[in-house]
């Protein structure tokens, strides 16, 4: 009997597409926890930088940090992060990003070609694995030789302001521009072609779990940050304990408003989608508005726990007032992507928080922050109130049917 020697395959990177859908693994949010300290140092240096010039730089920096994780996310989606070679790339980006994180602080400063490389070195390394990883013939290989093409280019813009503090800020946000818009346009390339969003097929749970978990690492910055502050505080005077409460329960309701109703049919959207690619890349770009929003959110939380008789300027009304408005309206962008409406809810509190936006000038931190607290209860408390009315709606009309 003629024996046919064959050679071994290697075993597959990709997750095994069963049906069943696929969970957040322990080295992802292992992995997550570097992302944890990066906020942090987002939250703490644009309190140090209470201006105009230091809310864009750390908008830029966002942006950067948002970017890292969301590519590194997509990677975990496509591939088996169980598998040795994708742990131990998340190892080797956690290594490099603890790095990049660490030199926040001072990235437009004498950090800057510190943050510009580790953040390159991130972006394009991440994607040159992937691609060596996977071989020419694979299916997903065109797609992330385009990645790679557009990481590149970006890769040398940070790098360049790395190197000339003097355009840092305008060659940042061209790589930003850059590595944010390119997958609105399939990554196209002249000479490479353009990706489509059906060819992205995802785990639409595991991804929509995985935004969902991001939110949670931002909601958790914003606990810490206001427990640090009342630890910090000279005496636990009344102002500050009813400062305390009042974030508090501001938290809550940013809690309240996103994950009562909207999470788990974020990931239904995705998984019964005819284009999961597309709803995918949609949560990614509502996403960086909504943990924008609680960044904020923590900073103003520090600012009226610290002096809560303080009389409001610009800075501190600007603070107060966008960090909920910004997060009601990625909030309402991401409804009107997973119901297709944006709800009357978020926009009766995007009129209520433009309302009080002027009056903030005749009071102080904590009377204001007050404010935003009830107008984010409300909101959380309608949107929820409305959801489950439509449910038990759908429930009963199709009750009937049997």
């Amino acid at each position: 009997m003629n024996q046919q020697h064959h050679q071994p395959r290697q075993p597959s990177l990709l997750r095994v597409r069963d049906g069943h859908e696929a969970r957040v693994s322990f080295v992802e949010l292992f992995f997550d926890l570097i992302y944890v300290f990066a906020v942090t140092q987002l939250s703490h240096s644009l309190l140090e930088k209470l201006t105009l010039e230091g809310a864009i730089q750390t908008l830029v920096l966002w942006f950067a940090v948002w970017l890292a994780w969301q590519y590194t996310a997509w990677v975990t989606n496509w591939f088996d992060p169980e598998a040795l070679p994708i742990r131990s790339l998340l190892f080797a980006i956690m290594l490099v990003g603890l790095l990049m994180a660490a030199a926040l602080p001072e990235a437009f400063g004498k950090r800057g070609l510190v943050f510009a490389v580790t953040y390159a070195l991130i972006q394009v390394g991440r994607t040159v694995y992937v691609l060596n990883s996977l071989g020419r013939g694979h299916a997903l290989a065109a797609n992330f030789r385009r990645m790679l093409g557009w990481l590149s280019i970006s890769a040398v813009l940070w790098i360049a302001g790395g190197l000339l503090p003097q355009y840092r800020l305008g060659l940042w946000i061209a790589a930003v521009a850059c590595e944010y818009i390119s997958p609105m346009i399939g990554f196209y390339l002249p000479g490479l072609g353009r990706s489509r969003t059906g060819d992205w097929t995802i785990e639409g749970g595991h991804l929509a779990e995985r935004c969902q978990l991001f939110v949670i690492v931002a909601l958790g910055e914003t606990l810490l940050m206001t427990g640090a502050t009342l630890a910090h505080a000279h005496e636990w005077e009344t102002p500050v304990l009813v400062a305390f409460l009042v974030t508090f329960v501001g938290a809550v309701a940013m809690w309240w408003m996103y994950f009562d109703t909207s999470s788990k049919d974020g990931s239904e959207a995705i998984v019964d989608s005819d284009d999961p690619g597309r709803i995918g890349a949609y949560f990614h770009y509502v996403h960086v508005a909504i943990v924008a929003g609680v960044i904020l959110s923590a900073v103003a939380n520090e600012l009226v726990i610290a002096h809560p008789d303080r009389r409001i300027d610009l800075l501190h009304a600007a603070v107060l007032i966008l960090g909920p408005a910004i997060y009601v309206l990625g909030n309402g962008i991401y409804k009107l992507v997973v119901y297709r409406r944006f709800p009357l809810s978020h926009i009766a509190g995007l009129a209520l928080l433009a309302i009080l936006a002027p009056l903030a000038f005749f009071t102080d931190l904590l009377m204001v922050s007050g404010l935003t607290t009830v107008v984010l209860a409300v909101v959380a408390g309608w949107e929820g109130c409305a959801r489950r009315a439509v449910r038990r709606a759908y429930q009963d009309e199709h009750a009937a049917d049997f």
